[in-house]
């Protein structure tokens, strides 16, 4: 897909439906001439509900569509016939959709499962008709409820693209290749920073037709938390990964270094990212000699790691030997 059609946030106004008014009639047939209430009760409006959709994986059908709004109820009728509720509009979203209140900034829900349905805004309850209101002292209420207004206001939905596996290092650390040479995913793959711009996802198959999905998350940079670079837009991203696998390229010229900057940048957006399963590669593994993976490992200090290329496929196999272990451990 193209970068521009990827869209992870997005502000609507939304209005669900107001309730119908109760009916206030009084029966009158042939041979009744002054009948009793028998107002019917209005109906409900319209909610506005979220819906997940596992064919669904940007927010882009929502960009140009700001304000949304759904019916309102019908009025009640006589002979206590309830009014026809107000149509529900439902919006399908992609998995891992947070909905905010655009005010308060509360995270409301979020959707994470295919067919899930959370109401955003409940529609109006609708009015009571009069043949609620009548007792053995007042038996011609002449009254009825008008409906309740339905709710409105903006709204803010935000994706976290969820994976098995997320992918995270500097820009140029080889997460596109890897993920190209593992999937049937395309990413954009170049020598230069930030050729990576939106979240890519790929199903990576495993021995016994086993399979898991990675996520090639835009490359993070030091500063990243305070929005520098690709900054605050995809580092929450990786909050859904189930593990996350860190990638220094060989060629790095201070391996444990850029390890522990990465780390640190994930800690200062949200310290629980790194209660989260992860393991450490050295990418571009080609450029090396056996000699000096020593020096790398000596350097790493006991970091649990493996080195792997993608070009040569050297360790691949036992790479995703490794993910496969650490998800389901």
């Amino acid at each position: 897909m193209a970068e521009s059609n990827f869209v992870d946030y997005v502000k609507i106004y939304c209005k669900s439906g107001n309730g119908g008014p109760g009916s206030a009639h009084l029966r009158r047939e042939k041979f009744t001439a002054l009948g009793g209430p028998d107002g019917g009760d209005g109906g409900r409006g319209g909610h506005i509900i979220l819906q997940g959709s596992t064919n669904l994986w940007t927010l882009l059908h929502l960009k140009y569509q700001k304000h949304i709004k759904a019916g309102d109820g019908g009025p009640g009728g006589k002979q206590r016939s309830f009014g026809a509720d107000g149509e529900d509009i439902i919006i399908e979203v992609p998995l891992g959709t947070i909905a905010k209140n655009a005010e308060t900034g509360e995270v409301l829900f979020e959707i994470t499962q295919n067919g899930e349905s959370r109401i955003l805004l409940k529609g109006g309850r609708g009015g009571l008709g009069n043949d609620h209101f009548k007792s053995a002292t007042f038996q011609t209420p002449r009254f009825s409820q008008p409906g309740e207004a339905g709710e409105e206001g903006w709204h803010i939905l935000e994706l976290k693209v969820l994976a098995d596996v997320g992918l995270v290092g500097f820009p140029s650390a080889g997460k596109s290749t890897l993920l190209s040479v593992v999937s049937a995913a395309k990413p954009k793959i170049a020598d230069y920073p930030f050729t990576t711009l939106v979240p890519n996802l790929g199903i990576v198959g495993h021995r016994e037709k086993h399979s898991f999905v990675m996520a090639d998350i835009p490359g993070i940079i030091e500063g990243a938390h305070q929005g520098r670079g690709l900054g605050l837009r995809f580092l929450r991203h990786i909050e859904r990964n189930s593990m996350l696998l860190f990638m220094v390229p060989a060629d790095s010229k201070n391996h444990l270094k850029e390890y522990h900057i990465l780390l640190d940048e994930l800690e200062q957006y949200n310290p629980e990212l790194l209660d989260k399963e992860r393991f450490l590669t050295i990418s571009k593994a080609d450029m090396l000699d056996q000699d000096l993976m020593k020096e790398i490992s000596k350097e790493l200090k006991g970091i649990p790691h493996m080195f792997f290329s993608s070009v040569t496929g050297y360790n691949l196999q036992q790479l995703k030997d490794k993910i496969w272990k650490i998800l389901n451990s």
